[in-house]
């Protein structure tokens, strides 16, 4: 892994494939790591050709955090400069932007403000902001909101907890994979400050609801039908107010990417990546 100069802050990222390939520049969510883009996924992605970059949004993981700060003390439209820098960073003119709940909502802007970056847009289970539309199941939202232990072993099982109650109904959970994941995080860079301020940055940035509906780039949307974290209706209104938008919805996938959706989202993201190439 290596480090980047970006937008006044410093942000932790990866590479994986031919850097000839088309790029594909992945954005995660909430409080998520850079890691939680399965390295396996991301191998299976830079195998069907593409150049494969991830990295550790601000306030998360290894890059800069914002020790001390009010909420809010950023914005997604400053979320999204750091994407641009990143690109800066790697000399690349453009990149396919996928991102993943809160990480969506980056792509999105990053797409709105910085179209000429952005060569397609791929949303996955995230939403435009828009008041209006229904919210978080009560047992989701507590999930989202409860503080994480500060003990190794007990963080590990509030992870899995949480990954039971935002995952569908569709696919087996993967209790393996899922605890090394959490244990791999918490080894890493166990700082669940930046989350609260993430969240702030969110309700900071408002609905993208009007500025998506002149959005020009190609973009597929990708929702769970199960999903109790930002229901399905986010994901319907991301693909009405972006015009040609495509939509991809999956039965029995919540709020999560297990192994089981891969191959169709990798089929999905690959087809996408190559009309707008």
């Amino acid at each position: 892994m290596a480090r980047a100069r970006s937008n006044g802050i410093e942000l932790e990222y990866e590479v994986i494939g031919n850097p000839a390939d088309p790029a594909v520049l992945l954005i995660m969510g909430l409080g998520a790591q850079l890691i939680a883009w399965d390295d396996e996924f991301v191998l299976a992605l830079a195998r069907r050709g593409h150049f494969v970059i991830r990295f550790d949004n601000r306030d998360v993981g290894l890059s800069t955090h914002f020790d001390g700060a009010g909420a809010p003390a950023y914005t997604l439209s400053d979320m999204a400069a750091d994407a641009v820098g990143l690109l800066d960073h790697l000399d690349l003119p453009h990149a396919h932007a996928v991102g993943a709940s809160l990480g969506g909502m980056i792509a999105q802007t990053l797409a709105v403000e910085h179209p000429r970056r952005v060569r397609s847009l791929t949303s996955i289970m995230s939403s435009t902001g828009n008041p209006s539309l229904p919210r978080a199941k009560p047992e989701a939202m507590a999930r989202l909101t409860a503080t994480a232990p500060t003990e190794r072993a007990a963080y590990i099982e509030h992870s899995l907890e949480t990954s039971r109650v935002v995952g569908g109904s569709g696919f087996p959970f993967d209790e393996e994979r899922s605890r090394k994941l959490a244990g791999r995080a918490f080894d890493r860079a166990f700082y669940p400050e930046g989350r609260a301020r993430q969240i702030a940055a969110v309700m900071a940035s408002g609905s993208r609801r009007e500025s998506l509906e002149s959005l020009r780039v190609p973009t597929l949307v990708v929702h769970g039908l199960e999903d109790p974290l930002v229901p399905v209706e986010g994901g319907l209104d991301t693909h009405d107010a972006i015009p040609g938008s495509e939509l991809l919805l999956i039965d029995g996938m919540g709020h999560s990417l297990p192994k089981g959706v891969w191959p169709s989202l990798i089929d999905a993201i690959q087809k996408h990546v190559a009309r707008s190439s």
